[in-house]
């Protein structure tokens, strides 16, 4: 087996290569909205014909990695999702983009299962916690992806090359860094169960405390500018800055977070983040001011930033449930989050407003403090 080192480089890199590439796609939706004249609603749709491409392929991806490793399924879907890239650059018509769309989601979301599961595999070996960093590393390369789009857009680069250099570009580099020779531990996980499943007993619990954190990242992602606009007046360019600050907060955090979960256990760092979000949520509503609303969401960006990995890693090594099929079904529920968090928060905002919407993530982020001991690795 590889040494510390290159454990950490290896599954890093793969962890680079999926934030880039989504970032890549991310900064010229816009774009590939015009180039097929899509309208707001339609273009929704299409988003979610992605997000079952992602549901779809999550418990296929675990399976596989229980059954032949998953450093071999990392890797193989790593090509994959580069190749569907190349098809959504590349795609004459709007059936077609479909089609690339689905796929694209599908290869994101293999993966995601796969290279979680390795970096579960890598933490064993190395004996202390990694996940965080590992995921630390997605937002970079996110950030990579999306600046990539920052410099095409702004230089009338057009999509099909921006996508091709770019994606070949990352690939390159991140596929070189993850070569070596890796032994994947092989789980005999006996007959094969029902292929889509969520997760039961004290799993679901770790699925509902992923899916309470997702719920807010994705209710941030959309609707933090909107938030900034109705509840503190800010003007649109300053409403620009409140994802960015809580983007910021969730890279810094990930950095810090393998070393705040050796010291405070999984638990304990749970329930700090959880807490941590709750006080930032309470700000950001409570005093309704640009700047306690910036303080707000660089509070949640930290709380936020350790739970996912938090609950990935107790995922992977439930004692009950082979890591691929427990990560998969954590990561549909998770997932779950990020799809219906911005949903819930518009539907909130109409029925009443953008700021008392907002209270939801702070009953979420609540629940995750006292679920927090369901994060335990140990038998509960």
């Amino acid at each position: 087996m590889p040494d510390t080192r290159t454990f950490w480089r290896v599954v890093s890199a793969m962890f680079i290569l999926n934030g880039a590439l989504f970032g890549i796609w991310a900064s010229r939706i816009p774009a590939v909205a015009t180039r097929f004249d899509l309208s707001p609603g339609v273009l929704g749709g299409l988003l979610l014909l992605m997000a079952a491409g992602a549901i779809a392929s999550f418990p296929i991806a675990g399976r596989l990695s229980d059954k032949i490793g998953a450093a071999k399924v990392t890797r193989r879907m790593a090509f994959a999702y580069v190749g569907t890239l190349f098809l959504i650059a590349f795609a004459p018509t709007y059936l077609t983009f479909c089609v690339a769309l689905f796929l694209f989601g599908a290869t994101q979301a293999g993966l995601d299962v796969a290279m979680n599961v390795w970096a579960a595999e890598a933490e064993r070996h190395i004996g202390r916690p990694m996940m965080s960093s590992f995921h630390a590393m997605f937002s970079l390369g996110a950030g990579l992806g999306a600046a990539s789009g920052f410099v095409a857009e702004t230089y009338g680069v057009g999509i099909t090359p921006h996508f091709v250099i770019a994606g070949a570009g990352i690939a390159a580099i991140t596929l070189f860094a993850a070569r070596g020779n890796w032994i994947s531990d092989i789980q005999d996980t006996g007959p094969a169960g029902p292929v889509f499943r969520l997760p039961k007993g004290p799993l679901f619990v770790v699925g509902f405390i992923a899916f309470c954190a997702s719920l807010g990242e994705g209710g941030m992602a959309d609707w933090s500018a909107i938030f900034l606009v109705h509840s503190s007046g800010a003007t649109e360019a300053q409403a620009a800055l409140g994802y960015t600050v809580f983007s910021i907060a969730m890279v810094v955090m990930r950095l810090l977070g393998d070393a705040i979960t050796l010291r405070l256990g999984p638990v304990g760092a749970a329930r700090l983040a959880g807490s941590v979000a709750t006080v930032g949520v309470l700000c950001a509503v409570g005093f309704g001011t640009f700047g306690m609303s910036l303080v707000g969401f660089f509070l949640m960006g930290i709380g936020y930033a350790m739970i996912m990995p938090l609950a990935l890693s107790r995922a992977a090594n439930d004692p009950h449930t082979s890591p691929g099929t427990a990560l998969a079904a954590v990561s549909t529920l998770g997932y779950g989050g990020l799809l219906l968090g911005p949903p819930i928060i518009g539907f909130l905002s109409e029925a009443t407003s953008v700021r008392v919407a907002f209270t939801l993530l702070a009953v979420l982020a609540a629940l995750i403090v006292v679920l927090s001991r369901s994060i335990s690795k140990q038998d509960i």
